[in-house]
Formats: C-alpha cells, structure tokens, sequence
C-alpha cells in the first residue's frame, strides 16, 4: 500500500485539480504510453490563463513529493504535488515558472526519510554537469528542413547499401570554442571533415547526460536530454539538421544496460529499488560499479523504449547503437557461481532482457521508419540480426568482434610470424553470413593502455605506417559494413585520451598525411563501388581464390555483386612478390584502383604501373589469371578495365 500521509488531494485550483487525463495514466500504469516525455516530465502550459509549467513523476512508493527549482527557492513546502494513486504519478502546476528555470524533486520516502533532492528522469534539458538540476526547456519544437532525408533514409542504410562510419568522442575531436566543445561550433566542422572525408554516417559516443565526463558518456542519467556539455536541445537538433543536408546520417551511441548510483539519480528513487533490481544479483553490476535496469518492470521498459524513441523520432537520428549488449543477455555475465540468480527454467539467460530488446526492435522502426538499430554484441548469441518472427533479436546490424580481436592480433604479430597465424584473417569468413555485420575498429581497441592502432603495428617506422595501410584496405575489402573511431585515419601515435584533442599536428609529416588519404580513397572508391558493399549478406558476393598462402602470408580473394566484381589482395610481409600469379574471372586488363603502397600514401610506389593484363593461363579454376608484383605490407584492389559501377 501506498503511504498516502501528507499527500494533497486534488483541489479545484491550478495547482492541485487533475491535470493528466484518464488515458495516459492508464497508458503509464500499464507501461505502453509512447509519447512519455510529452507526459511526464515539465512542459510549458497554460491553465485558466495563467502560464506555467506542468510537473509530473512516477514515484509511487513515496509519502511526499514536492517540485523545488530556482523559482520557490529550492523550498519543498511551497509546490507539494498531487498523487494519482491509479498509476503512482505526482503532478503539479506552478504558475510563472518559465524556459531556463532549474528544478528537481524532493521526495520523502515511505519511511519518512527525506532523500537527496532527484533530477527529472525524463528531463529534456539539464544544466551544465557538475551541476546536476534539470531544466525546464523550450517547448517549441525545431523547425526541421530534412523532409527528403527522412523520406530516404530506410534506403541509405539497407544491407546492400554502402556504410563507412566515423565514430567520435564529440568533447575530444578537436579543441573546442572558448571552454567546450559546442554543436554550433565544432559540429560544423566536423560535419565539413566528415563528409570530405566520404563517411557516410557520424557515430557518436553517447550524448545523452551523464554526471562524471570520464564515463565518455557510457554511464548515462539523462536519457531524454542531451548533454549540456554541447548547447541546448535546439542546438543538438540543428546539428542532426545539418548533417542531414550534408548527406552524413547520424548514429548514437545508446545505454540501456546500466546506470550510475549518483544521488541525484535514479538509484533508489522513491526510497525503494524503482529503477533498478533489489536484488543486487540482478541489480548491481560488478565491472562498472553500477545498477541494473528492472526490465521485469512495465514501467520501466517504456521509460528505456520511449528515450530510444526520443532520439529517432524528435531529434531524427537514423540509428542507435545499443552498447553492452551481452551484459544484458546473460544473468551470469561477469560473474562468479553464486553470484547470480538462474531464470525460471534454471538456465543463464536473462529472459527479461531478451523480451525487451526484442520489443525495442519492434518498436523503433514501427514508430521511426528508417531508423536502424545496432547492436555491440561479444558473444555468439544466436540471431542477433534475426527477425523477431525467426526467434531473433531484431537488430538491423551487429559489430563483428570476433573479425576485430582476430584481424589485430594478427597484425600485431612480427610479419615473420605471422604464417603461424593464419586463420586470423580468414576465419571471419566462416560466419561471415550468420549476421549483418559491422566491421569495427572502435575507441575501446586504443584506450586503457591497449595503444594506438598504429602503436599495435609491429616493425620500424615505415613498416607500421606500412601495416596499418594494409590492414585498413584489407577491412575495406572484406565483407561487413565499416566502422573507425577518430584518430584512426590520421594514424594516431598515442592512444586516445578523452581530456585532449586528436593528434592533429600529426598531419604535418607526410606519413600521416598519407594514411588520413588513404581512408579518403578507400572511402571514395568504397562508395562508388558496388562490389565491395552490395553483397555483404549474400555468400555468393565473395570467394576466396588464395586463402592458404601461409608461406607468403598472401590473401587474395573476389568481392562479387551483379556483373560487377573486385579483386583484393594482400602481401603481409615486408618481402616483396614478383610474379605472383593469381586467377581472375574476367580476361583483359585490370585496374588498380587502390595501392596502400603508392607514394603518396607513404609508400615506396611498387607495383604493377596501374594496372595489368590477364594472360591465358588457367589459374585457380579460372581460365586466364593476372601476373602481379605484390608489393612489401600492402593491400591491392583491382577492378576490370570498364567494369560494371
């Protein structure tokens, strides 16, 4: 039972009648309302004539709750809500309270504790962190310009579609205007860098609020509000709007895995576990000292469903990608026997999880169409990218991690062993069609001492800028959409550190300069060829035509789609290879469209002069083959003069 002492009945006055209609409180008790933010939360209003803000929160185990702000002097007394028993809700309307105010609620547990003051779990703006209170935001909405686009989007991002994202830490790209890194400053100009460089979709770290900076934004509390770090909710929509009319789509980085304990927060939030699982088997999760989401809980669920809706409905971006995926799956994820609590037919998997992650699926393209869901997924969990109709999560894509632990392992090998370690590079190929996949080489591979990419690479120092050109054709080349983080590109010498800019000045020695072009190219001859995208789901969109060069550590095989075909080839030692032969489909002569060794990518400029003839000389299974100088830590793609684009 609800301790109802001290709760102000409804009074026939602005502040205390009811101010939420039969509907969405059914739709809150019941845990479906879509349209949450526009329920809950503060909204500019008027009522019998007088403006001011609407005030409504779940808490339903609380004795009291009050809303306290900047305009009653942060006193609890003066605005006490109302208690909709029905679905546990407190509301209130406070006359002259106006966009910008700050507020947050004060709540007197059941027990009669008074717990620290909470910030609005629905806010749609916050001030600036340390700072914690919400604040009450502007309630016309922006005024979009990016109708074709959103008609377009679900095109641009299907499977046969090509997919080159550059993943950012927003606050770190580059320094920022005056103190912060701001969405009217810095987004244009990484908007501009993005687009020369041919990516086609942003992928940001998470941007909804968190409290510690440190965190790069995994440890959220503001699930409907961008962060203050950046500029307003207006500012983050024009953002979006921009990069819209600059062609770039926007994904974010989304976490509905875990939240931090912070007091201001959803830990404990009426005085009971609200949020999060009591039992700290289910609740607490022991590798980022943080609480679990109570997905058993209707209203819960539609509190995580509704921010994801948020993002791809009110600030139309056209993709989350939803982080931490396998912690969610499995009640034993980082855990001891013991430790952990078994579903209810005795088995690891979280049973809840998997329900809500399919109704998410369900949910955003229903309500969002276009907008694609991605998961960062580290285990073999089946049907990840599988229909909910097949038993499946429903994601439109996965991040293939296993292709990324065994490809920079590989690479991190001295050349000279690496025909130990073959299969590292192959293997991928195995599954390669189970999922739709994304290739990542994310920030979680050059932070927490693990090095820079080009740190990873083995050798002097023209043999790692050498290796890390070859190894990014090499994914370029391979089946599965393409993902790097920031710095990547420039061939970043120290890992990444969230407190300081990318490495920038790097770009004046030439064999930077080099790497930052080569990314640009493989960009532009990725998107302006079929073959290397089109056919990422379909196995018949690659063969391997040498796989088992261990000796020469040499892989060469087609990517296919249509008519139109590829050959990519790679040379993993720094010895090079004259009169490699290799059989192709199409007689005539072939085009190099990419050679990591050209001079100016850094290379030392061997080859075949752009290009070679097929001789008739069967060659595997095919009935004419190509004669080519491989050269020393490179990566080659080849196309038949004239093909099929």
């Amino acid at each position: 039972m609800v301790d109802t002492r001290n709760t102000r009945e409804s009074e026939d006055t602005p502040g205390f009648r009811p101010l939420l209609g039969e509907l969405d409180l059914h739709l809150v008790a019941e845990g479906r309302h879509w349209q949450l933010a526009d329920c809950l939360g503060a909204h500019v209003t008027t009522i019998d004539g007088r403006s001011g803000v609407r005030f409504a929160v779940w808490a339903p185990n609380a004795q009291r709750v009050a809303v306290v702000g900047d305009f009653n002097s942060w006193d609890g007394r003066r605005n006490p809500m109302n208690l909709r028993r029905e679905c546990g809700v407190w509301e209130v309307f406070v006359p002259g309270v106006v966009p910008g105010n700050r507020y947050k609620f004060e709540i007197i547990a059941r027990d009669g504790t008074l717990l620290p003051l909470k910030a609005d779990p629905l806010a749609r703006q916050t001030e600036m962190p340390p700072a914690t209170a919400s604040v009450v935001t502007e309630p016309a909405a922006f005024e979009w310009t990016d109708e074709a686009w959103m008609a377009e989007r679900g095109q641009r991002q299907q499977p046969d579609s090509p997919m080159s994202i550059y993943e950012v830490h927003f606050g770190s790209w580059v320094e920022g205007d005056g103190e912060h890194s701001t969405w009217a400053g810095t987004g244009k100009r990484l908007i501009e860098y993005a687009t020369s460089m041919g990516f086609t979709h942003l992928e940001l770290l998470p941007i909804t609020e968190h409290p510690f900076g440190g965190s790069w934004g995994y440890q959220p509390l503001g699930m409907y509000a961008p962060s203050a770090r950046y500029g307003t909710p207006a500012d983050f929509a024009r953002f979006v709007d921009d990069c819209h009319k600059a062609g770039l789509a926007v994904i974010l980085d989304w976490v509905p895995a875990h939240f931090p304990s912070d007091l201001h927060g959803l830990a404990d939030f009426d005085g009971t576990a609200l949020y999060e699982h009591a039992d700290p088997k289910q609740g607490f999760h022991p590798d980022w000292n943080t609480l679990i989401y109570n997905m058993g809980r209707n209203e819960v669920r539609n509190f995580l469903l509704c921010s994801a809706l948020e993002w791809v409905k009110r600030y139309h971006v056209d993709g989350l990608r939803v982080d931490a995926v396998a912690s969610m799956l499995y009640l034993d994820y980082s855990r001891e026997p013991g430790q952990w609590t078994p579903n209810r037919y005795g088995g690891r998997e979280n049973l809840e999880a998997v329900d809500f992650l399919q109704q998410l699926n369900t949910i955003v393209p229903e309500h969002s169409p276009g907008a694609i869901m991605i998961a960062e997924e580290s285990t073999a969990w089946p049907g990840v990218t599988a229909s909910r109709d097949a038993g499946g999560l429903g994601f439109q894509y996965k991040w293939n991690m296993g292709w990324m632990h065994d490809t920079l392992r590989y690479m991190q090998y001295e050349p000279i062993h690496r025909r130990f370690h073959h299969h590292d590079m192959t293997f991928a190929m195995v599954y390669a069609y189970s999922e739709r996949f994304v290739l990542p080489l994310s920030h979680d591979e050059v932070v927490h001492g693990k090095g820079s990419l080009l740190g990873k690479m083995p050798g002097d120092r023209w043999q790692r800028f050498a290796n890390l050109r070859a190894y990014f054709c090499f994914m370029f080349g391979h089946p599965g959409k393409k993902l790097l983080f920031m710095g990547a590109e420039l061939a970043q010498a120290p890992e990444w550190n969230h407190d300081s800019q990318l490495d920038w000045a790097a770009l004046d020695d030439a064999h930077h300069a080099g790497v930052q072009r080569l990314v640009r190219d493989l960009n532009t001859v990725y998107r302006a060829t079929p073959a290397l995208y089109g056919s990422d789901t379909d196995p018949q969109g690659f063969a391997w035509i040498i796989g088992d060069d261990q000796q020469n550590s040499v892989f060469a095989f087609l990517r296919k789609h249509g008519d139109a075909c590829v050959l990519v080839v790679s040379n993993m030692t720094p010895v090079p290879r004259s009169d490699y032969r290799i059989g192709v489909p199409v007689a005539g002569r072939w085009v190099e469209l990419i050679n990591t060794d050209a001079d100016l990518y850094g290379g030392v400029n061997m080859g075949n002069g752009g290009a070679a003839a097929t001789s008739d000389d069967p060659m595997h299974g095919h009935d004419q083959s190509l004669t080519l100088v491989l050269p020393p830590l490179a990566t080659l793609i080849l196309a038949p003069e004239g093909f099929q684009s």
